[in-house]
């Protein structure tokens, strides 16, 4: 018995959807009012999206008491998250409008090489990639997975840590 498959339309980096989408995730007050809703541990830290497009995303977290270790340096954890989300609001603009497909993380490892002790700033510009892997789900009606590389550096732009994140995409049934 054939049954038909629902079509998945194709990403448009123009849709007004995605444009809406990509306008409230610059927004910082609605960006605060989703992390303290979805995601409290980004309110808590501080956590802002400073730059965001289909291909590159800046997340920021601040060095205060909210996100101190004992050795005076932003905790693991806390950079993890700011890591996560800088690949993460790139997942979210690929899925955007594309039907019901399930994003997880299925690895992280992360590299520090320096005392992260000021506003650190994370960077990710493998949305492309993103982007071809969930097209990839779609088409094969299979999981894919893609690991993506997100870099920490301090406000004079020396690089204190990296992140390559493993995140699986499947198509719902």
């Amino acid at each position: 018995m054939d049954t038909e498959r629902k079509a998945i339309p194709v990403f448009d980096a123009e849709a007004p959807g995605l444009l809406s989408l990509i306008r409230n995730l610059s927004t910082p007050w609605k960006m605060r009012l989703y992390f303290l809703r979805r995601l409290p541990s980004c309110w808590f830290w501080g956590v802002r999206i400073s730059e965001i497009a289909t291909d590159r995303c800046r997340v920021t977290i601040p060095y205060s008491w909210r996100t101190q270790n004992p050795f005076r340096s932003i905790y693991f954890a806390a950079l993890a998250g700011a890591a996560e989300l800088s690949t993460g609001a790139l997942a979210l603009i690929a899925l955007h409008g594309r039907g019901r497909i399930s994003m997880l993380i299925t690895g992280i490892e992360g590299q520090f090489t320096k005392k992260a002790n000021t506003l650190t700033t994370f960077t990710c510009e493998h949305g492309e990639a993103i982007l071809e892997t969930v097209q990839n789900a779609i088409d094969k009606r299979k999981g894919q997975t893609v690991r993506v590389l997100t870099i920490g550096t301090n406000e004079a732009g020396e690089e204190v840590c990296r992140f390559w994140l493993t995140w699986s995409f499947k198509v719902k049934s």
